[in-house]
């Protein structure tokens, strides 16, 4: 019996997980108007039923997505070990990774994109999300003033505006790629250019960040 109610267990939690892939690749590349949840139950070999008994709702599904890819994010972070690092060499670390995970995670960058053409309505009804993003503001502050305490940093530096910065930085190398590249004829394909803008990108913050 008790194996019985584990194997269960471990089934609603893996089709949960299995319906989250699915609809993160259908939200990421239709947006919420056009993903379908008749179409996430048919990828995932399940029932629309079993959606609604998961996630209760469309918006449901929809908002445990976007904690979910947060989540992610924020996890990763966590990981660094920014503490063991001279505070220029943890900014230069942290950024790399920032443009990294942007660039290995378009996923991520169209859900964002498709919850500001919503005005953030569903990020409003979500508490974790705002919570979720609490340790990265946190872990600037602190590199921040690790930095102006050996003179390293400029002091008074606002974490938030700076998160923006390089948020905004890697995020336009996603979000704008097509469009930039095409006008520009700059192949962003190129190992060689991609590593050139990273750096391009990781010096502009340093520069910024620097007494």
């Amino acid at each position: 019996m008790t194996a019985a109610r584990t194997k269960r267990s471990y089934d609603s939690a893996q089709s949960m997980s299995d319906i989250l892939t699915v609809a993160t690749s259908e939200f990421a590349e239709k947006g919420f108007s056009g993903a379908r949840v008749d179409d996430i139950a048919e990828l995932t070999r399940t029932s629309k039923r079993m959606i609604y008994y998961h996630f209760e709702s469309k918006e449901g599904l929809y908002r445990a997505v976007l904690e979910a890819a947060y989540a992610q994010v924020r996890e990763h972070e966590g990981t660094l070990a920014l503490d063991d690092l001279p505070p220029d060499e943890a900014m230069a670390k942290l950024v790399g990774f920032s443009f990294d995970n942007h660039r290995n995670n378009e996923a991520f960058v169209r859900l964002v994109m498709n919850e500001n053409i919503m005005r953030a309505s569903t990020l409003q009804e979500s508490p974790l999300i705002s919570q979720l993003n609490v340790p990265i503001i946190e872990t600037l502050k602190k590199l921040l003033q690790r930095g102006a305490e050996q003179g390293m940093f400029k002091a008074h530096i606002d974490p938030v505006m700076l998160h923006r910065a390089i948020s905004g930085l890697c995020f336009h190398n996603v979000s704008n790629q097509h469009t930039f590249s095409l006008i520009f004829n700059h192949d962003p394909s190129q190992p060689q250019v991609m590593q050139a803008y990273r750096q391009s990108v990781i010096d502009m913050v340093l520069s910024y960040v620097k007494a």
